[in-house]
């Protein structure tokens, strides 16, 4: 039920909430996640961020979790894009979707997948300086203890 790409190309938020929804009269809510490349004013401006995966793992690790949160909620989908690449400060990185009857399992199960997405996916990221230098990023605490609270609420 899940749509899962890992991609260069950028992707039309509207186009696949369309396609996540099309012919469907039975949602009630859409959960919505889009998250950008930005620059975080830590010191060194940044110029871009190159993401890299490993291509077939990458993508069974984002189904298996994307059955996890269909499991846990009553979904009728979900799309899970995230994009690789050298990407510039405003370009999408990620796109979770989900469908449901009901809103707060659409938004619940949005919060669950991008989480997961954040801490756990086999995606690395290397942040580009205006200076020119590079640095890999660092997984942070507070990702981490975002994701820790849904290990409380497993099935």
């Amino acid at each position: 039920m899940a749509g899962i790409r890992v991609q260069a190309e950028d992707f039309d938020v509207g186009a696949e909430i369309a396609a996540l929804t099309a012919g469907r009269v039975d949602i009630g809510g859409i959960g919505c996640f889009v998250g950008t490349v930005r620059d975080h004013g830590a010191g060194r401006r940044i110029t871009a961020m190159t993401l890299e995966h490993y291509p077939g793992m990458t993508e069974q690790a984002m189904a298996r979790i994307a059955a996890e949160a269909e499991a846990r909620w009553p979904l009728q989908g979900c799309t899970l894009i995230h994009r690789v690449g050298r990407l510039e400060p405003g370009a999408n990185i990620v796109l979770v979707l989900t469908a449901s009857p009901h809103r707060h399992a659409a938004l619940d199960a949005t919060a669950f997948l991008i989480d997961w997405l954040k801490t756990k996916a086999p995606f690395w990221k290397k942040e580009c300086f205006a200076d020119g230098s590079e640095a890999w990023v660092d997984a942070r605490e507070a990702d981490d203890q975002a994701a820790a609270r849904w290990a409380a609420t497993a099935p």
